[in-house]
């Protein structure tokens, strides 16, 4: 018997389906090792050795393996056919031999773009070695984010208190948003007209045409200024008669896009599905790991790390099949379409993203599916098949009419399909940044000298707008143009700058955070060349000859670290004032805004000589006055400079709160600004809300802060259970609470307008989301005598599990479902959840740490004294030695 090794246990089950009892198919559960989170796991002064560590629930699974593998006939290696899977294949090899494991059995490693019966079984019949480039390739990536992490992290953190970490890909990703935001804050309007005249044929047709030459010059967007120019070339073109000079009329095609990549579908899911980056890749695991079908897990699509747009042969062929099937002869193109990708990395570059079936309409499978995955399955659906159809026929038409008497020429354009080819099942989304060519209008019938009434003449004023700000779709867009980052990057890479409170989402656009502003002003200033955008590109290029096998890896890392090392050492010694110095100096425009009047925005609104500047605190950082500490006044980055607002001022009094005569204030804290109604009586806390986003600090009046301190409020009592429903706001929004459930609203007026019968839908359609996630029902087992909660066997992920209430407690490994009794499941949830108003038990470790501290003895005469330490010697900055285990890698 063989043991093959994959990933998910998902895909282990499927996978042993497929292959019978000759074959013992693991999981490995993803990576098995990582580099661990403390200085020194790579070493750069040993040739960058890197130490690898196996954590508590890995070392068990590894253990399993160590041992199926003791009693197989051989190995076989089949993670996924990308960078990663590669490398996953290669620590498990690695252990196995640590552990002396393999003897002198085969090993062999195995690759397939799907997880479908034939994908499966063709692959085991083309065994190949590990690939040493991929691998070497992984590891100089792997080595890269660690040194970078755990290097410039700690710089920050003592140079900028508050920051949370850099990184290689990350910093520069968030430097993209934040040189967009500046873009923005400093783009200044310009007016411009545009002059349209609205003519009609002779058979009384109408069209639209618009002046583009005016006394023998060809005007450009800018060419007519203001009002006064426009008006006058209105009143030249209502005295003119004018003729049509030509006629032209272009048939023109336009193609399929090829099907998708990683970034073309996070793209594309973000434009027309409103997915994440993150959640498209969560969304798009589930279908290629498979669902039930026909009483067997199938594959729905393709692997979905890729940058290649080719698909196979075969597909090419079912995806024609289907066209002419569904669509008809006349939607199919005499011969395939072969698309040929345009990565650099060609190793890399597999299959494009498609169903493993064509034939599997998504219709056919839509029972099978959650609705998330309903529509990604259909997106990528209608791609495949869009890119084998017919090209779509325009007719583009240009009609050319001049003035009589005078040198005025205005054009009409039109564009009309006329074949909408592959239009008919699928169009790209559009972002802001691109414009579609097609406008829709059909132009009547014109000659060469025919001569068009003239109607109306229309001037329009308008202005140019700023650049938008990014999307996830638009921002791995751009990334991918620059060469930043690599398929398997994009979607973690943005979660990152999420979780890290760099960035924020308003309306589905990227927001720079003032800490992220922060932060990539610093590291433009002072590592200016680590967040280039050529920089880093060159190095993902260096990185691709390593897989490629032109660059050695280590030559690379050595290369890197030199200049790295020096740049450190330079800055080492700055001192937090001149690094604020600079700081206030590149950000005073975002920061010092100039003010209306023309006053100095940097003078203290609360004393009369003080100049404010950016500090920073436990928390980050901030603006205060130099007169501190006698003046104390403190706002945020970028709260308002208005006088009357109350960023600016610390507080502002909004009124008596007209029942109990409290004074009500608005106050800006360390988590932004928030409302007070003062306590009545001595001692007693004063009731405090904050403000829910979307509403500003300068809109906040009496009436507003009154219903937000009416917080949480009291909506009824449930039906069945009889206790409280109530509506709240919490630091992830407005929210209806019930017995240990929380439910999000997205609208915060909702919190006081929502009624009984609302709350309960809500509450309601949280519970069955839970539910679903929660895993099908196994087995029921009974209420829990002291809660009368319900105690379930559900089927999970990694395996059937015992759920109580919210939580989720494991099962000892080996044991099945149906041999767990309700008193065992009551003992198994005794340890895990505590009783009602007791302390879960303190882990071992810590209880066996607090036995073993002793009063420490007193010194004696006969004590002797500990040897006096010398100081340390000055070493060189190799991966921080203060950036212990809170360093986080990208």
């Amino acid at each position: 018997m063989d043991v093959v090794i994959v990933e998910s246990p998902a895909k282990a089950k499927t996978i042993n389906k497929y292959l019978g009892k000759d074959y013992k198919v693991m999981a490995s559960y993803g990576h098995v090792r990582d580099l661990p989170s403390k200085d020194g796991s790579v070493q750069p002064d040993e040739d960058f050795a890197m130490h690898w560590d196996v954590d508590a629930k890995s070392q068990k699974r590894l253990n399993d393996i160590v041992k199926a593998v003791k009693d197989a006939d051989g190995l076989i290696l089949a993670t996924d056919p990308d960078r990663e899977g590669e490398a996953i294949s290669w620590h498990v090899l690695e252990v196995l031999r640590n552990k002396k494991a393999l003897g002198d059995k085969d090993v062999k490693r195995v690759v397939f773009n799907a997880i479908t019966k034939q994908s499966v079984t063709e692959a085991m019949k083309h065994p190949r070695d590990l690939d040493k480039e991929l691998i070497d390739a992984y590891l100089a990536r792997r080595a890269l984010d660690y040194l970078v992490g755990f290097t410039l992290s700690p710089v920050l953190w003592r140079k900028l208190p508050g920051s949370r970490s850099a990184g290689r890909v990350q910093s520069v990703a968030l430097r993209l948003v934040c040189d967009r935001e500046l873009e923005i804050e400093s783009f200044r309007a310009q007016e411009y007209w545009t002059v349209e005249s609205d003519f009609q044929t002779e058979k009384s047709q109408n069209f639209i045409a618009r002046l583009t030459q005016l006394d023998g010059k060809k005007l450009d967007k800018f060419a007519i200024p203001d009002e006064k120019t426009a008006k006058d070339i209105e009143a030249r073109i209502r005295s003119s008669k004018f003729t049509v000079t030509s006629v032209e009329s272009k048939p023109t095609r336009r193609n399929p896009n090829p099907p998708f990549t990683t970034s073309t579908l996070q793209q594309e899911a973000s434009r027309k599905l409103g997915f994440s980056a993150s959640r498209t890749m969560q969304v798009a695991q589930r279908l290629y790991e498979g669902v039930e079908l026909d009483g067997e897990t199938t594959g729905l699509i393709t692997y979905m790390r890729t940058d290649g747009v080719q698909i196979a042969d075969e597909a090419i062929a079912a995806t024609r099949t289907v066209v002419n099937n569904e669509f008809g002869e006349a939607y199919l193109p005499d011969s395939p379409r072969v698309y040929k990708t345009k990565a650099k990395n060609a190793q890399e570059a597999h299959e494009a993203i498609r169903p493993t079936e064509l034939s599997r309409l998504p219709k056919k499978v839509a029972h099978v599916l959650d609705d998330d995955q309903r529509r990604l399955y259909e997106l990528i659906w209608n791609r495949t098949v869009a890119s084998q159809m017919e090209s779509v026929q325009l007719e583009r038409t240009t009609i050319e009419i001049e003035a009589n008497d005078a040198p005025i020429g205005l054009r009409a354009t039109g564009s009309v399909i006329v074949f909408d080819g592959f239009l008919r099942l699928y169009q790209e989304g559009k972002d802001d940044e691109a414009a579609d060519g097609e406008d829709g209008n059909r132009l009547p019938r014109m000659a060469k000298g025919d001569k068009p009434s003239l109607v109306n003449v229309r001037p329009d004023q308008h202005f140019t707008e700023p650049p938008p700000r990014f999307t996830e779709a638009t921002l791995v867009k751009r990334m991918e143009e620059l060469g930043i980052g690599r398929p398997s990057t994009y979607a973690s890479t943005l979660q990152t700058l999420r979780d890290r409170g760099y960035v924020t989402m308003d309306k589905n656009r990227l927001v720079p955070d003032d800490k992220g502003r922060l932060v990539t002003a610093f590291l433009e200033n002072f590592f200016e060349r680590y967040v280039e955008y050529g920089f880093t590109a060159d190095l993902e290029e260096k990185l691709d000859k390593v897989s490629a096998g032109e660059l050695d890896w280590k030559e690379l890392l050595r290369d890197f670290w030199k200049g790295f090392t020096g740049t450190v050492e330079d800055i080492a010694d700055l001192r937090i004032t001149e690094v604020l110095d600079r700081l206030n100096e590149v950000l005073a425009p975002h920061v010092f805004p100039e003010k209306e009047d023309g006053s100095d925005p940097r003078k203290c609104p609360t004393c009369e000589d003080g100049r404010l500047s950016l500090k920073v605190g436990k928390f980050g950082a901030f603006v205060g006055c130099s007169n501190y500490p006698e003046c104390r006044f403190t706002r945020p980055l970028t709260a308002a400079l208005d006088a009357d607002s109350a960023a600016a001022t610390g507080d502002r009094a909004l009124g008596e709160d007209p029942d109990t005569g409290a004074e009500i204030t608005l106050k800006s804290g360390r988590f932004g600004p928030y409302v007070e109604r003062a306590p009545l009586e001595e001692g007693e806390k004063p009731k405090r809300s904050g403000l829910p986003n979307g509403l500003a600090a300068a809109d906040v009046d009496l009436e507003k802060a009154l219903k937000l301190l009416t917080l949480p409020r009291e909506i009824g009592l449930h039906p069945e259970t009889g206790k409280k429903v109530t509506a709240g706001l919490g630091r992830f929004g407005p929210y209806i609470y019930h017995d240990g459930t929380y439910a999000n609203i997205k609208d915060p007026e909702e919190l006081f307008t929502i009624g009984l019968n609302r709350a309960l839908t809500v509450l309601a359609e949280k519970i069955e989301r839970a539910e679903k996630r929660a895993g099908k029902i196994l087995k029921e087992l009974g209420e829990h005598p002291d809660t009368k909660k319900p105690v379930q066997i559900r089927e999970g992920k990694y395996g059937p599990y015992i759920r109580y209430g919210t939580a989720n407690v494991t099962l000892p490994k080996g044991t099945e479902a149906d041999d767990v009794t309700f008193e065992q499941a009551l003992e198994l949830i005794a340890e895990k959840v505590p009783a009602k108003g007791k302390k879960k038990a303190a882990a071992k470790k810590t209880a066996t740490k607090t036995a073993a501290k002793k009063p420490a003895a007193k010194k004696t005469a006969t004590t002797k004294k500990a040897p006096a330490k010398k100081p340390a010697a000055k070493k060189k900055p190799a991966a921080s030695k203060t950036a212990s285990a809170k360093a986080k890698t990208e």
